[in-house]
């Protein structure tokens, strides 16, 4: 039993303390410093790194859990994964076959990422034994996808002798922020100076949010307060995913699966935490749809609002615990790896959005190209603020298909996640693995350039039946 005054009893409470006013620091930063500001870091990256660089003081360094971290961060990625898969929708796109190819270029982008970084990491681990092979798709999970990702799989690339295998992955994370948010700036800076960009609109920028309070809502005050309802939401369906991922494992620790099960399945199910939950939330979802449609349930419980604020308070905290959990020590050797692999990285990134933006997006190229490298080296986020400096009130359709492109881009993505989980059993699986990312591209490359073929209407074809004598238009 703990006395309270132990520091045990207290050091959960402190390490959020440390993280929340690590975060409200940076955000002063932001809006007091020009420099600060200008290079557009999200306040929770500037807590991180504040926290990070308070790490080589000893005194202070006694204070912050690494573990503790990256659990944080750990279970941040799936909550708020579950939060946002629990919002009801409530605004469609109706430019499908946009929002489904910028999913693909999503896609095609981890792809070329895992790819760069395989190749590196494969030749690399030729000559350096502290190198696994297929370390390098954590390019694709750190730039890509963030710190949650990268801690996730870095962990599970421990358990096959890679030491530092989550620092390594939350390294990535962070040098993407600061590849997202400084080259973002200067790429737009770029494009003003050679007046590629037309003039943005004047005026403040109004940020438009759904109501908090709906016709059909429970009650703001009653024996239960609403946004405790929300975090019920959230957390009952992390529960639920724990009970399926806990009761999975039951029947693999019975031997039944072998050495497949223990030493690939079981970690590759903890590891996909997220989208366990995210399945477990489109499934209560649904029920809570039925249930409302049969008059069972007489108010809308899910409020999008504020499931939004449980998804951006999870988000921001995952990236300060990710930041934070960074330990110098454990990739202090694998510096080399780490500058070749974020450096090619970025210039790939880079150069394969300026192809397919200009071919895809021709009337808001260049709106496209910032918000999806903000978004493909940092997250979502990132993507919006870059965007915002040149689309301030989002009037071409980029922030959209940011928006709308996550759930084709989950679908076309499985695969290579299923692929990163068996990369690093051997060298053959890692190349394996690299071969397989580049027929994966191939394929992602055919879904962002077709264009089906327009069926002719009768009309269309007894006309071009009626001219068939002249030989031919004068175009011709």
């Amino acid at each position: 039993m703990y006395n309270t005054w132990d520091y045990d009893f207290w050091s959960a409470i402190v390490q959020i303390g440390i993280l929340l006013v690590a975060i409200m620091v940076g955000n002063v930063l932001r809006k007091t410093i020009p420099f600060v500001r200008k290079s557009l870091l999200p306040s929770a990256v500037i807590g991180g790194l504040i926290i990070f660089a308070f790490k080589f003081i000893p005194a202070v360094n006694k204070f912050i859990d690494t573990k503790f971290m990256e659990g944080l961060a750990y279970h941040c990625l799936a909550l708020g994964f579950i939060s946002i898969a629990l919002k009801t929708d409530s605004n469609r796109s109706d430019g499908t076959g946009i929002v489904i190819k910028t999913g693909a270029i999503v896609v095609s982008t981890y792809l070329v990422q895992g790819v760069v970084g395989l190749v590196v990491t494969i030749l690399l681990s030729l000559v350096m034994s502290n190198v696994l092979p297929a370390s390098g798709i954590l390019l694709a999970l750190g730039f890509g996808q963030g710190p949650g990702q990268a801690l996730n799989f870095g962990s599970v690339y421990e358990g096959y002798g890679f030491a530092g295998g989550k620092s390594f992955g939350l390294t990535i994370a962070t040098v993407g922020f600061l590849v997202a948010c400084i080259g973002g700036v200067i790429y737009l800076n770029i494009l003003k100076r050679k007046k590629r960009l037309l003039d943005a609109e004047s005026g403040e920028f109004t940020e438009t949010v759904e109501e908090a309070i709906a016709p059909n809502d429970i009650p703001l005050t009653e024996s239960i307060d609403k946004f405790t309802v929300q975090v019920a939401f959230v957390l009952g369906t992390y529960l639920l995913t724990f009970l399926v991922m806990f009761g999975l494992t039951a029947v693999i620790d019975t031997g039944i699966l072998g050495k497949f099960g223990e030493n690939t399945l079981k970690p590759l199910i903890w590891g996909f935490n997220f989208l366990f939950g995210t399945l477990f939330a489109l499934l209560v979802k649904q029920m809570m749809f039925l249930l409302r449609r049969k008059n069972v349930v007489k108010k809308d419980y899910i409020n999008n609002f504020l499931l939004n604020r449980v998804s951006g308070f999870v988000f921001d905290i995952m990236i300060l615990a990710g930041i934070s959990a960074i330990e110098i020590s454990a990739v202090k050797e694998l510096l080399l790896p780490l500058f070749i692999v974020c450096a090619l990285g970025t210039a790939a990134t880079f150069a394969y959005l300026n192809f397919v933006c200009k071919r895809i997006y021709p009337t808001y190229r260049y709106q496209a190209m910032v918000s999806l490298f903000g978004m493909l080296t940092g997250t979502a986020s990132t993507g919006i603020i870059l965007l915002r400096e040149i689309d301030p009130k989002f009037s071409t359709p980029a922030a959209n298909n940011l928006i709308m492109q996550s759930v084709p881009a989950m679908c076309f993505g499985f695969p290579m996640l299923l692929l990163a989980g068996y990369a690093p059993t051997s060298m053959t699986a890692s190349i394996i693995t690299a071969a397989a990312c580049v027929g994966l591209f191939f394929v992602m490359t055919f879904v962002v350039f077709f264009k089906p073929k327009r069926r002719k209407s009768k009309t269309q074809s007894a006309d071009s039946s009626g001219d068939g004598g002249d030989g031919g238009s004068a175009e011709s």
